[in-house]
């Protein structure tokens, strides 16, 4: 290691440990309670998460308790990858995705004002310009991070799909701001505190469910029931995405993590 890039991770931990640097935890605790997505007839759905003792300091493991885990890939706060959706369907799987890409800085816009007047609010072009010309560009390999206050439903399955007459009413992004991102923007990923990254009504749009499409057909990544959100900064965070390396996977459920300053406001 370089004696610059050695320098550079001692003053990190450095901050870490001395608290002038934080780490906020951006993860939906993940269970059998977790809100999932769930798809009209006739279309399947993924199991929910369960956890199936297999022992417990008894005669099948006398010194230890283990567990197997039931999910599936898209369940609780999750990675989309590429071939997760047609447009991109032999894309990278989860294990594929370059670890690089998984690190990055953090762009925050808020739009929790509008999403509490409008729970079908979408996102648009100008909405992110307009957050650009205040905060500065979105930078490459950064992660841009939709706060919406959508989070606050998170346990509560009824709340969190909003559901009326068969559709869910959530907020999204729109065709045109899904293809800006995935072919004009810069960024790695795009996050979300609602279930997934595109609106509830997402299919009746053009094309269906934009964000999967335009994104994931550009080899981008999605990351969806996003937390705490409004503990970070418009710029100046760092955002880690962490899903499991599943050989062939369409996606997993993913620890995400932000370093931000100390001084912001929680």
């Amino acid at each position: 290691m370089s004696t610059a890039a050695g320098t550079a991770v001692d003053q990190l931990l450095t901050q870490l440990a001395e608290g002038r640097l934080r780490i906020v935890d951006l993860t939906t605790r993940l269970s059998a309670d977790t809100p999932t997505l769930r798809l009209p007839e006739p279309y399947a759905n993924l199991v929910d998460f369960s956890l199936e003792e297999v022992s417990a300091f008894d005669d099948a493991g006398p010194l230890w308790r283990h567990h197997n885990i039931h999910t599936g890939e898209h369940i609780g706060t999750h990675l989309d990858a590429p071939r997760h959706w047609i447009s991109n369907r032999d894309g990278a799987d989860t294990a594929a995705v370059p670890v690089a890409r998984l690190i990055g800085p953090a762009h925050v816009l808020d739009v929790s004002a509008r999403v509490t007047e409008d729970p079908d609010f979408l996102l648009q072009v100008e909405d992110i310009r307009a957050w650009e010309g205040e905060h500065g560009p979105l930078r490459p390999g950064g992660w841009l991070l939709v706060r919406s206050g959508w989070d606050r439903y998170g346990h509560d399955r009824e709340a969190f799909l909003n559901t009326t007459d068969g559709v869910s009413h959530t907020p999204g992004i729109s065709a045109e701001a899904a293809r800006w991102l995935a072919e004009e923007s810069p960024i790695a990923g795009y996050g979300v505190e609602t279930v997934g990254i595109d609106a509830g009504n997402g299919f009746a749009l053009d094309p269906p469910m934009p964000a999967h499409h335009h994104l994931l057909g550009a080899d981008k990544y999605g990351v969806t029931s996003l937390q705490n959100l409004a503990l970070l900064p418009p710029t100046g965070a760092l955002v880690v995405v962490c899903p499991l390396p599943i050989v062939g996977g369409t996606g997993s459920p993913a620890r995400v993590l932000a370093v931000v300053p100390s001084t912001v406001e929680s």
